[in-house]
């Protein structure tokens, strides 16, 4: 089988080489609660769409910092009684997309919906220092404070959406899932992660997991910035390699990982050099929920053949 990385035996054990700060705990305690205090004051604009079975909207609502981050919503038509509902997220410098992304899903029975992160490709704010796209450097952006890191935002962002589609008057609140590939992927466990209500978690190849190793594995493409942006330009000598680590430990979805309660399907590509597969399995192999892997051994960071069904089955069974 071809490799590029640890072999099979040691991936199944492998827990990850990214530090875990001390109060990480307390730091996403704290965080939770600022989230909490912010008035989302959500608002729903209706979209005009030549479907005559789905009602979409722009969904906008405000997260920390005062941010009015954007999504898409899609829900069926006729609706009786209360259904389930997915949250999606999507990949790194990307956007919700468009509402006929989302009919896959109310042609299955689900409401849908779909942010725009922050200061990406959409139209949601960056207010720590500008409106509008930043395309890529998100994972350093704010390094200097572990209060100022933009993924910080991004992560309450997707815990806050959760939360407002679970109030929502058609949703049933016990049966809301998380979706997403690479930094969707990610978002996807941050999601269920910070809101232990998400009844399942779907993940592909996810991003933004045990930087320490990416590093270490000298991998360029999207983690780029951590060796291009970061050291190459601010910390040539790696003064400062432990703190700028230990920093990003906050952001690290491994270190999230644990507190999962919904069922969990992911998926590796075990010759993906964009999120290789040892960060892959150290955020699996640290989930404590009901979880499923499915290993990809010809595959990179690309579509995975049969992932989609697989995807349908797993959330039709569990909320429909």
């Amino acid at each position: 089988m071809p490799m590029i990385d640890m072999p099979r035996e040691k991936l199944l054990k492998y827990k990850g080489s990214s530090p875990r700060p001390k109060d990480f705990d307390r730091y996403w305690k704290d965080a939770l609660a600022e989230m909490r205090r912010v008035s989302p004051d959500t608002e729903l604009i209706p979209i005009k769409h030549p479907a005559r079975n789905v009602d979409s909207f722009h969904l906008w609502f405000t997260g920390v910092g005062g941010a009015r981050i954007h999504c898409i919503y899609a829900r069926p038509k006729k609706i009786e009684g209360r259904i389930p509902a997915v949250v999606n997220f999507h990949g790194y410098s990307g956007c919700a997309g468009q509402i006929s992304s989302l009919m896959g899903w109310t042609a299955m029975g689900f409401a849908a919906v779909a942010m725009d992160c922050r200061g990406q490709g959409g139209s949601s704010e960056d207010v720590s220092h500008v409106k509008g796209s930043t395309f890529h450097g998100h994972i350093i952006r704010g390094i200097e404070s572990p209060e100022k890191l933009l993924m910080r935002s991004v992560f309450l962002d997707t815990a806050q959406l959760a939360g407002i589609v679970m109030g929502f008057d058609e949703i049933d609140p016990r049966r809301v899932a998380s979706n997403g590939g690479s930094q969707g992927g990610a978002l996807s466990v941050v999601c269920a992660s910070l809101d232990p209500r998400v009844a399942a978690c779907v993940s592909c190849f996810p991003f933004l997991s045990d930087y320490k190793r990416v590093w270490d594995m000298d991998c360029s493409g999207a983690y780029s910035e951590i060796r291009d942006w970061w050291f190459r330009k601010y910390d040539p000598l790696h003064e400062r390699e432990d703190e700028f680590f230990e920093t990003l430990g906050y952001i690290d979805i491994q270190n999230l990982a644990p507190r999962i309660r919904g069922d969990v399907l992911m998926s590796v590509g075990l010759r993906d050099q964009t999120c290789p597969p040892s960060t892959v399995y150290a955020t699996f192999n640290k989930i404590r929920a009901r979880k499923k892997l499915l290993v990809y051994p010809d595959f990179c960071h690309e579509d995975l053949n049969g992932w989609n069904d697989a995807v349908s089955y797993f959330l039709c069974e569990r909320l429909l």
